[in-house]
């Protein structure tokens, strides 16, 4: 008497999933099960299928039910083939690549609008300098890896001729009191509130995180992360400080989370990409329902790393000015790589700027140039169509390699020269020459901010090279 054998059809049409289980019961049905008739094996596949974990620890069904426990893999979630609205600002010379990212975010099934900001170049996900409202979702690389980067400024009450006259007490403060680069720690740790937020007992994920940023506190990073003194001219004598026009000491720092915030961006984007397949080319852009335990405990780990951030470059500033015996006289801060709520056309999205500065209506934001190029204090204009947002920087014209590859050394220190900058670190890959014209950038965003003073650089310090945190 030969072997019952069950097809593919068979196990279709009484419910099984198109997945391995189908070799599976077919080799089971076939090994020991061929003295049944089809109607009782079809009964048997049909009991199995309907609860399988009754059948899991059976010696010889187990096979098939174990399979049919594994959660099916979801389905690839499919783009909109029409994008949302979208503004590109200064886009003659954002390069293709930026522009393709841009174009496969406004059409994620959440996208709401998007903007570009001038100073755009490709990045993951989301380009450096992207902007996309989200309805009720967020992205975790949509924000980035430097989660809550961020620029600080801190005018202060020292004579700018002192910084002219005497830069080595300067540079000797800055050497003492920065440490930079990928897991770079302080002996001595301080304390602060942020160590202190319940986030760090809540979420599991995060738990593990508090050594790591209890001895980077006070830290900055690698790549295109800064902290310089210079010569900040305000401009506008409408100033929210009341200071009087002129020319005053400033100290300028630009870094984010720290290895805290690479890791939550990594291990939240992973989880957004297994609940969230999108098509390949589109794979980075995975989102997290703001419904869900995931995306509420993603929105809260990223706002901890987005105030770690804030707290990192207060200690920073803290220890600076304290050591020159300063006063501070005004300060603006602003970051970058982070989600909001904010309202768009009546209703309420997540808007993910990703290497872009808020410039909300009377909001205030710093947007440097280059080490040897000037940066400007600048006052949002609330710009609808950039979703109130400006750029976060000069933004890269080469790549890291071909910085390193067309730039050299005597190049370099020319430029330092002819501008009278004071470089500690650095590399080739974060050279003036790397980046765009900064007057250009600012020239096609006239719209989205007004230019309220000026920061101009003089003694900067940086990490030895390296790879980029944001």
């Amino acid at each position: 008497m030969s072997s019952l054998k069950i097809n593919g059809k068979k196990l279709l049409e009484i419910g099984y999933p198109q997945s391995p289980v189908f070799r599976i019961a077919m080799d089971v049905i076939e090994k020991h099960y061929g003295h049944y008739t089809e109607e009782e094996a079809i009964a048997l596949l049909t009991k199995v299928l309907a609860d399988p974990a009754a059948y899991a620890d059976d010696a010889i069904l187990g096979k098939i039910a174990q399979e049919l426990l594994v959660p099916a893999a979801p389905a690839v979630i499919a783009l909109r083939e029409t994008p949302v609205p979208y503004s590109v600002y200064g886009e003659s010379y954002i390069e293709e690549g930026a522009v393709k990212q841009l174009n496969n975010a406004v059409r994620l099934p959440v996208a709401v609008a998007g903007s570009l900001m001038p100073d755009a170049h490709q990045g993951y996900g989301l380009p450096i300098g992207g902007v996309l409202a989200a309805d009720n979702a967020v992205i975790p690389y949509g924000v980035g890896v430097d989660i809550g980067c961020r620029m600080c400024l801190s005018v202060l009450d020292l004579p700018v001729q002192t910084l002219l006259m005497n830069e080595t007490s300067y540079t000797k403060q800055l050497m003492t009191f920065t440490k930079f680069g990928a897991g770079a720690e302080w002996k001595k740790r301080e304390a602060d509130p942020v160590l202190e937020r319940s986030e760090f007992k809540e979420i599991k994920f995060v738990k593990n995180l508090f050594d790591k940023a209890a001895g980077q506190l006070g830290t900055s990073g690698s790549g295109n992360h800064f902290v310089e003194w210079g010569i900040a001219t305000i401009t506008d004598p409408q100033n929210e400080w009341q200071l009087a026009p002129g020319e005053y000491v400033a100290l300028l720092s630009h870094s984010g989370s720290r290895g805290m915030g690479a890791q939550i961006a990594g291990h939240y984007t992973q989880l957004a990409k297994e609940i969230c397949p999108l098509p390949e080319h589109a794979k980075h852009l995975a989102y997290l329902d703001l419904d869900t335990e995931e995306g509420q405990e993603y929105w809260l780990a990223m706002n901890l790393a987005g105030d770690y951030a804030s707290a990192c470059h207060h200690l920073i500033h803290k220890r600076l000015i304290n050591a020159m015996g300063a006063t501070l006289l005004a300060r603006v801060e602003n970051h970058h790589n982070f989600a909001w709520k904010e309202m768009y056309q009546g209703k309420e999205v997540i808007v993910h700027r990703k290497g872009a500065t808020p410039a909300g209506k009377g909001v205030l934001g710093v947007i440097p140039g280059s080490m040897t190029a000037p940066g400007f204090i600048v006052r949002g204009k609330g710009e609808e169509g950039s979703l109130q947002s400006a750029s976060h920087g000069a933004g890269r014209l080469m790549s890291r390699t071909k910085a390193k590859s067309s730039i050299t050394n005597e190049v370099l220190k020319q430029q330092l020269l002819e501008h009278g900058v004071t470089l500690i670190g650095g590399g080739l890959d974060e050279a003036p020459g790397a980046y765009k014209n900064i007057d250009t950038v600012m020239a096609a965003q006239t719209a989205l901010v007004e230019v309220i003073g000026q920061f101009v650089p003089k003694v900067v310090r940086m990490a030895d090279g390296g790879p980029p945190e944001d």
